[in-house]
């Protein structure tokens, strides 16, 4: 049988000296290559300190491709290293090697990916480990909502401390740690914004018509009229009596039902978006298509309409008009260039702050006595109670001019 071109798991192989030399300049290179510094109110990082003698669980909001570079100028701040879960494709690249000296293991997003499960359990029962894992599942590009929360990473926690609860130790200390991660530009980003519109004004052969707000929704309506153009289902819609989110919302079912009409998957009753669309993609891997498949629904083409619906996934309309910010303006940009021009990460805008906030630390012992009565219940209130601190705290950033 042959060998996949990939591992299916890629271990942490952290190494000391390694990490503390990366965390000596990773504020510089924070500035200079991810164009942010970081901003971070003083009792939060006593917070950290206070229990850097403890398991923690750091469950941060996902908001740029940025963010595990942010996470790492804190623990570097902080004085100690962390172990970081990732998506598995990172690992496939050059860099993956590094990534893992630094800390980081893979997950296969979309299946049951046992060894990596075994390696987070395995993690969270060591006496000092601080685990870093980005519980909305992936980037959501929105820099000022946050997308649900899985309940993985608590359930995962609750498991380790049941794991040594048997093998008769005491029942630990587990901190779980709600992080706020959101930008702002520091700089006046007019220039940046209209630049950003003539491109993509270019590539799609619009004219320039009004303020930026309007030809942003002039990029926007040709950039979903190309797409169900694509999909043959522009003649299908009287577009007029569709309001932009639910034509989003049926490009996304028709993208997602033909995906997976292909690859023979069925999804789950109640299976968000983004869950289906990471089972379109495990499955991709190892899939042999038929010599007659449609263009439309080719490897390649699945591939490109997996990362269109995860691109697309948590934006809606208004989202700029609530709060006509440079960030949010940028925010549907980005995403609007990697669809236009296939970026898959566009590089940063102009510099920024990262007004990074740490939450009160629960510790889920506390919470373990209700966890054994109800399990489901338990991991449930939890994983929401986080996700909403984390949202009350990106919601309180927006009127302070400051971090």
């Amino acid at each position: 049988m042959p060998q996949p071109p990939f591992p299916d798991f890629y271990p942490p192989r952290r190494h000391a000296w390694f990490v503390y030399l990366v965390q000596q300049i990773a504020a510089l290179v924070g500035h200079w290559h991810y164009r942010f510094h970081l901003v971070t109110p003083p009792e939060g990082l006593e917070r950290l300190r206070s229990l850097r003698h403890q398991r923690l669980l750091l469950l941060p909001n996902h908001p740029t491709f940025h963010d595990p570079a942010a996470i790492f100028v804190l623990s570097a701040r902080l004085g100690f290293p962390c172990y970081y879960l990732s998506a598995h494709e990172p690992f496939r690249s050059s860099l993956g090697v590094w990534l893992q000296r630094l800390g980081g293991y893979s997950i296969r997003r979309g299946m049951a990916d046992r060894a990596s499960i075994a390696q987070t359990l395995e993690l969270l029962t060591q006496p000092t480990c601080k685990l870093v894992i980005f519980a909305e599942g992936g980037c959501s590009f929105q820099n000022d909502t946050v997308m649900p929360f899985r309940s993985g990473a608590i359930q995962m926690a609750f498991q380790a401390m049941q794991r040594l609860v048997r093998q008769g130790q005491p029942l630990p200390d587990l901190y779980a740690v709600p992080i706020s991660l959101k930008y702002r530009y520091t700089q006046d980003m007019t220039a940046v914004i209209d630049q950003s519109l003539i491109a993509l004004e270019q590539a799609l052969y619009l004219t320039a018509k009004g303020d930026f707000y309007e030809r942003l929704r002039a990029v926007a309506a040709q950039i979903l009229l190309v797409c169900e153009q694509n999909y043959g289902l522009a003649n299908a819609l009287d577009l007029e009596n569709w309001d932009w989110d639910q034509r989003v919302a049926r490009l996304k079912t028709y993208i997602l039902e033909g995906c997976e009409h292909q690859l023979g998957l069925t999804a789950t009753l109640g299976e968000c978006d983004r869950d289906r669309t990471y089972r379109i993609q495990a499955a991709l891997a190892d899939w042999n298509p038929p010599h007659n498949v449609e263009v439309q629904w080719t490897p390649t083409a699945i591939a490109k309409a997996a990362s269109r619906v995860l691109n697309f996934d948590a934006i809606y309309d208004g989202y700029v008009a609530a709060n006509p910010t440079p960030e949010r303006f940028l925010d549907t940009l980005i995403r609007f260039e990697r669809e236009v021009f296939n970026i898959d990460q566009p590089r940063p805008k102009g510099q920024r702050q990262v007004c990074l906030h740490i939450a009160e630390p629960l510790n889920l012992k506390d919470w373990f006595p209700d966890y054994q009565q109800h399990r489901s219940r338990t991991i449930t209130t939890l994983t929401d109670k986080i996700h909403q601190t984390v949202q009350h705290h990106l919601e309180q950033s927006l009127t302070q001019a400051e971090c």
